[in-house]
């Protein structure tokens, strides 16, 4: 019964065809391969729009990089107080940017309230030698809550951070999860939405390890120092066409759709055991692959003498995740599991 977490997951079986497919004869280095090319007309054409893409190893190196091609040295990025940039990446945005610091708000479900984002927004004085003011605005969708932005959601936000000058950055580790639980295109949660660039990630869904970097709209000016910095810290990945052979995978045929469908309708199946077979209570709406349950500690620690893996979160949940491979023979041991508490 493991529900800790989705890069406990093997690698899709299609994106290991997609490697040895890749694994022979020379390609250009750095980018210049024909993958990466066809990676970045795929994504045009499923964002509706041009874009660059940078692929790298991790969402840590995505989410850090990006951020720090529109937060300076001297400036601030304005992210709920549990996003995964300030809980979980051990100062990695602030190192990329050369000291840049981050900005945290609150708002219910690690979901940014946009009257907290917006008296921050008022309050900046970009000329007060005290302050940080902010430059950028990153959300996370889901968020680390599990939690899902609307289009409409993200655009409210983005308009209170493009109206004080402000770009915004999006989080999209488990995007495909957030797009199959409403009906909103990519280009709707993204850019049309006011989102200036992302992090889109893969790994989490089904492949080795892959995330994206996309810019879209004027912060394509911007792709050359994007490279400029993933090259100096060790990010520009030689061989990248083996990067985009994974994300070419994951869009052909949307697998990083369908796989996000299964994980999702695991979690619903978990939340439905859960709630009614150990009493547990949910913390966080259920719009992905991840369950938030308040649970005893009696319930929590029988549950893992019978062979649960599963983590406590912040909040005093207890955190369950799905992925493209959790299996019905797991879910079924879960509702058996919570039988035998009865």
């Amino acid at each position: 019964m493991d529900f800790s977490s989705d890069t406990s997951a093997p690698a899709h079986p299609q994106i290991l065809e997609a490697l040895d497919r890749v694994n022979s004869g020379t390609q250009p280095s750095y980018g210049a391969d024909s993958e990466t090319l066809k990676l970045k007309a795929a994504l045009a054409e499923r964002f509706e729009t041009d874009v660059e893409v940078l692929p790298v190893a991790s969402g840590t190196a995505a989410n850090a990089l990006a951020l720090s091609i529109v937060c300076g040295s001297m400036e601030s990025v304005i992210c709920h107080r549990e996003a995964h940039i300030e809980r979980d990446e051990r100062g990695a945005p602030e190192f990329f940017t050369g000291g840049g610091k981050l900005h945290l708000c609150g708002g219910d479900h690690a979901k940014l309230a946009p009257d907290e984002v917006e008296s921050v927004c008022a309050g900046i004085q970009r000329g007060f030698v005290h302050e940080t003011p902010p430059a950028a605005l990153s959300l996370t969708n889901l968020t680390e809550s599990g939690a899902r932005y609307s289009a409409d959601e993200t655009a409210a936000l983005a308009q209170i951070a493009h109206n004080a000058e402000l770009k915004v950055h999006l989080d999209g580790a488990r995007f495909a999860n957030a797009l199959v639980s409403g009906a909103e295109t990519p280009a709707a949660m993204s850019w049309k939405a006011g989102v200036d660039l992302m992090s889109l990630g893969f790994t989490k869904n089904g492949a080795l390890g892959c995330e994206l970097i996309v810019l879209f709209n004027d912060m394509i000016e911007r792709f050359p120092l994007l490279q400029a910095r993933a090259k100096r810290a060790g990010h520009l990945p030689p061989k990248m066409r083996y990067l985009s052979a994974q994300a070419l995978a994951m869009l052909e045929g949307d697998l990083w759709l369908s796989s996000a469908r299964i994980a999702n309708a695991k979690a619903q199946a978990v939340a439905e055991i859960l709630t009614a077979e150990a009493g547990a209570r949910l913390a966080h709406p259920v719009d992905g692959n991840e369950v938030f349950a308040h649970m005893s500690d009696n319930v929590f620690e029988s549950l893992l003498s019978q062979g649960l893996r599963a983590y406590k979160w912040i909040d005093g949940s207890v955190r369950f995740v799905c992925h493209w491979n959790t299996s019905q023979k797991d879910v079924d041991d879960l509702a058996a599991a919570c039988r035998q508490l009865t």
